[in-house]
């Protein structure tokens, strides 16, 4: 969806939400930006790439590559065709990778948008070579190297079978790179061990430069940032440090409309299956946000078991029940009266609760929280131009 911009809107709190939107989902480019220089000053002289695959992990894939363009990031990684396609409108002159490989018949549609595959496999070079033999293009392209992960990239020994190639000067690799397992794990001997295989590999590629480190690798040490870092949920807020304090800024903020407030008795059952039973006289609200919305039914709670909260005048509030495919249930008996009425606003994510505590109720992790973020809430962009830009939500 286009975004668009008003000039009476200064910040996201002074925007009334509309009757035909259940909640408003900010997305700070501030703050995106904010985390991206941070990581580039924590890897200097490396430089610092941005991974905006998956619609910018939830956060907008236009808006999110302008601003950082505006900051200085020249490179960025994307998934599919659709993300290389916006990523190229947004960024004109930057280098744009495709992660996931060069696909059977794609070279005249990567070559339209001046996009470099990550190529990871010998079929793929091969068609990759063939097409630039018959076309004469000289773009260029990034080559991935399986440490570890065992998903997409070329065996150390098939990389030994370059060693020709990458004596003549004239090999067209703009990039090596590989994908660190365990990085978020400070102390997993599993990134040591690709670290090792990497920089031997790497080594092959005389003059390319090269890249390990995602967000999580930046934090293991200057020796796996080498020359391009490729930071993805970091930049998002997402905390790429699990052992320590998240030294990301927060990036969402999900407020979503409370469509009625309601008491039940002691005794009385909230929610489907009936598994959240009442203790004691109790005041609930009822929030327009469920499992449609990325709100994850196993954030819900039962008799046994607490879940998620959200912020309601300024305090945490637990859940009631099972969470449904477009409502959940607030326990609020302990805010003062008519502190919570139908058309206030109850924060999901923002005021302290993280994407990352989000994810811990989740089962999962945030990554999955912030891509799952539905499309029926009032998107709002704000800060990187001093204006906050509002997105229609979609139709339900």
């Amino acid at each position: 969806m286009n975004s668009v911009s008003d000039p009476k809107l200064t910040t996201p709190a002074e925007m009334e939400l509309p009757a035909d939107a259940s909640g408003i989902l900010t997305i700070d480019l501030d703050a995106i930006v904010a985390n991206w220089r941070k990581l580039e000053k924590h890897g200097v002289p490396a430089e610092c790439g941005a991974a905006v695959k998956a619609d910018a992990y939830g956060c907008g894939i236009t808006p999110v590559v302008r601003a950082l363009v505006k900051a200085g990031c020249k490179t960025f990684f994307v998934a599919t065709f659709d993300e290389a396609r916006a990523a190229r409108a947004a960024a004109p002159e930057a280098a744009i990778y495709l992660l996931n490989g060069f696909p059977p018949n794609s070279g005249d549609a990567l070559a339209a948008i001046n996009v470099q595959p990550v190529i990871g496999d010998l079929n793929e070079l091969a068609e990759w070579d063939m097409f630039c033999r018959r076309t004469g293009w000289k773009g260029g392209a990034a080559v991935h190297i399986d440490t570890g992960m065992n998903r997409l990239g070329l065996g150390l020994v098939d990389v030994q079978g370059l060693i020709p190639r990458l004596g003549s000067g004239d090999h067209g690799f703009t990039l090596v790179m590989s994908h660190l397992a365990c990085a978020e794990q400070l102390h997993n001997p599993m990134n040591a061990r690709q670290y090792s295989s990497f920089r031997e590999a790497s080594s092959l590629f005389s003059g390319v430069p090269a890249s390990l480190a995602n967000s999580s690798g930046i934090y293991l040490g200057a020796a796996y940032q080498f020359d391009l870092m490729r930071p993805g949920a970091a930049l998002y807020g997402v905390n790429p440090t699990l052992e320590a304090d998240n030294p990301m800024a927060p990036v969402v903020d999900l407020k979503v409309r409370i469509l009625q407030t309601r008491s039940v008795e002691r005794g009385d059952s909230v929610g489907y299956g009936a598994t959240w039973v009442a203790r004691r006289p109790t005041r609930l609200a009822i929030i327009a946000a469920g499992y449609a919305d990325g709100y994850f039914r196993a954030a819900g709670s039962s008799d046994g078991t607490r879940g998620a909260e959200v912020i309601i005048a300024g305090q945490r509030c637990p859940i009631a029940g099972r969470i449904s495919m477009d409502l959940l249930a607030v326990d609020i008996t302990d805010l003062p009266h008519n502190a919570a009425r139908r058309g206030h606003l109850a924060t999901l994510i923002g005021d302290g609760i993280t994407v990352d505590e989000l994810a811990h109720h989740y089962g999962t992790i945030a990554y999955e929280v912030l891509t799952s973020l539905g499309r029926r809430y009032l998107r709002v962009y704000k800060g990187d131009d001093g204006t906050a830009a509002a997105e229609p939500a979609a139709a339900s």
